[in-house]
Protein backbone atom coordinates (compact mmCIF):
# COMPACT_ATOMS: atom_id res chain seq x y z
CA UNK A 1 0.00 0.00 0.00
CA UNK A 2 1.38 3.53 -0.66
CA UNK A 3 1.46 5.88 1.39
CA UNK A 4 -1.29 8.37 2.26
CA UNK A 5 0.69 11.70 0.95
CA UNK A 6 1.65 10.14 -2.44
CA UNK A 7 -2.00 9.56 -3.37
CA UNK A 8 -2.99 13.21 -3.68
CA UNK A 9 -5.19 13.65 -6.61
CA UNK A 10 -4.31 16.29 -9.34
CA UNK A 11 -6.05 19.26 -9.00
CA UNK A 12 -5.20 21.30 -12.51
CA UNK A 13 -6.17 18.34 -14.61
CA UNK A 14 -8.87 18.88 -17.58
CA UNK A 15 -12.53 18.80 -15.88
CA UNK A 16 -13.35 16.04 -18.09
CA UNK A 17 -10.03 13.91 -18.75
CA UNK A 18 -11.43 11.98 -21.25
CA UNK A 19 -12.95 14.58 -23.76
CA UNK A 20 -10.77 13.77 -26.90
CA UNK A 21 -11.98 16.60 -28.75
CA UNK A 22 -11.08 19.16 -25.83
CA UNK A 23 -7.75 17.37 -25.70
CA UNK A 24 -7.32 17.41 -29.73
CA UNK A 25 -8.01 20.98 -29.84
CA UNK A 26 -5.55 21.74 -26.77
CA UNK A 27 -2.77 20.01 -27.95
CA UNK A 28 -3.67 21.73 -32.02
CA UNK A 29 -2.74 24.93 -29.52
CA UNK A 30 0.44 23.44 -27.46
CA UNK A 31 1.97 21.75 -30.80
CA UNK A 32 1.74 25.41 -32.80
CA UNK A 33 2.65 27.54 -30.02
CA UNK A 34 6.50 29.27 -30.21
CA UNK A 35 6.19 30.14 -25.99
CA UNK A 36 5.66 26.10 -26.04
CA UNK A 37 8.17 23.18 -24.90
CA UNK A 38 6.39 19.75 -24.51
CA UNK A 39 7.97 16.47 -24.48
CA UNK A 40 6.02 13.21 -24.24
CA UNK A 41 7.04 10.47 -21.08
CA UNK A 42 7.51 6.81 -22.09
CA UNK A 43 8.68 3.78 -19.83
CA UNK A 44 8.75 0.28 -21.39
CA UNK A 45 7.75 1.95 -24.62
CA UNK A 46 4.29 3.48 -23.40
CA UNK A 47 3.28 7.17 -23.09
CA UNK A 48 2.71 7.77 -19.05
CA UNK A 49 3.03 11.16 -19.25
CA UNK A 50 4.20 14.84 -20.23
CA UNK A 51 6.45 17.50 -18.99
CA UNK A 52 6.26 21.52 -20.58
CA UNK A 53 7.30 24.44 -20.01
CA UNK A 54 4.98 27.66 -21.33
CA UNK A 55 5.08 31.33 -20.92
CA UNK A 56 2.22 33.14 -19.10
CA UNK A 57 2.12 36.72 -18.38
CA UNK A 58 5.64 37.07 -19.11
CA UNK A 59 6.93 33.97 -17.04
CA UNK A 60 7.90 30.99 -18.08
CA UNK A 61 6.39 28.11 -16.06
CA UNK A 62 7.01 24.09 -15.99
CA UNK A 63 4.02 21.63 -15.65
CA UNK A 64 3.78 18.11 -16.18
CA UNK A 65 1.70 15.28 -15.57
CA UNK A 66 2.37 11.89 -14.67
CA UNK A 67 0.47 8.88 -15.19
CA UNK A 68 -0.74 7.52 -11.46
CA UNK A 69 -0.06 3.82 -12.38
CA UNK A 70 3.91 5.09 -12.34
CA UNK A 71 4.02 7.49 -8.68
CA UNK A 72 6.62 6.56 -6.98
CA UNK A 73 9.18 5.59 -9.61
CA UNK A 74 11.02 8.56 -10.21
CA UNK A 75 9.35 9.27 -13.57
CA UNK A 76 8.29 12.75 -12.59
CA UNK A 77 11.85 13.71 -11.72
CA UNK A 78 13.59 12.56 -14.44
CA UNK A 79 11.29 14.02 -17.22
CA UNK A 80 11.27 17.43 -14.78
CA UNK A 81 15.37 17.40 -14.82
CA UNK A 82 15.81 16.61 -18.57
CA UNK A 83 12.90 18.95 -19.36
CA UNK A 84 15.28 21.52 -17.22
CA UNK A 85 18.28 20.56 -19.26
CA UNK A 86 16.61 22.16 -22.39
CA UNK A 87 14.84 25.09 -20.89
CA UNK A 88 17.49 27.15 -20.14
CA UNK A 89 15.44 30.78 -19.08
CA UNK A 90 15.29 31.51 -15.77
CA UNK A 91 13.86 32.14 -13.68
CA UNK A 92 11.41 29.41 -13.57
CA UNK A 93 8.29 28.97 -12.21
CA UNK A 94 5.92 25.74 -11.21
CA UNK A 95 2.57 25.48 -9.64
CA UNK A 96 1.17 22.62 -7.56
CA UNK A 97 -1.85 21.94 -4.99
CA UNK A 98 -0.39 22.54 -1.64
CA UNK A 99 -1.70 19.34 -0.75
CA UNK A 100 0.02 17.59 -3.13
CA UNK A 101 3.06 16.15 -1.47
CA UNK A 102 4.53 14.08 -4.22
CA UNK A 103 4.46 17.29 -6.68
CA UNK A 104 6.16 19.19 -4.25
CA UNK A 105 8.50 16.88 -3.41
CA UNK A 106 9.48 16.65 -7.41
CA UNK A 107 10.13 20.50 -7.60
CA UNK A 108 12.13 20.50 -4.54
CA UNK A 109 14.42 18.05 -6.00
CA UNK A 110 14.63 19.99 -8.84
CA UNK A 111 15.85 22.94 -7.03
CA UNK A 112 12.28 24.93 -6.78
CA UNK A 113 11.65 26.91 -3.48
CA UNK A 114 7.93 28.04 -2.53
CA UNK A 115 7.84 31.54 -2.70
CA UNK A 116 4.28 32.01 -2.16
CA UNK A 117 0.36 30.70 -2.23
CA UNK A 118 -3.05 31.74 -3.46
CA UNK A 119 -6.34 30.43 -4.12
CA UNK A 120 -7.55 29.28 -7.50
CA UNK A 121 -9.81 26.97 -8.87
CA UNK A 122 -9.45 23.34 -10.00
CA UNK A 123 -11.15 21.58 -12.82
CA UNK A 124 -10.24 18.32 -11.93
CA UNK A 125 -11.43 18.85 -8.12
CA UNK A 126 -14.34 21.24 -8.94
CA UNK A 127 -13.60 23.67 -6.11
CA UNK A 128 -11.13 26.02 -5.24
CA UNK A 129 -7.74 25.43 -3.21
CA UNK A 130 -4.69 26.68 -2.44
CA UNK A 131 -2.01 26.05 -4.57
CA UNK A 132 1.84 26.74 -3.99
CA UNK A 133 4.06 28.44 -6.30
CA UNK A 134 7.71 27.99 -6.79
CA UNK A 135 10.53 29.39 -8.62
CA UNK A 136 13.75 28.13 -9.40
CA UNK A 137 16.94 30.33 -10.11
Amino acid sequence: MRDPESVQMAAFTAKDPDDRTAFDSHMSTVRTSPDITMRAITRDGRLVGSVASFVVEGRTEVTYWIDRAVWGHGVASEALALLLDTVVVRPLYARAASDNVGSLRVLRKAGFTIIGTEVSYAPARRTEIEESILRLG
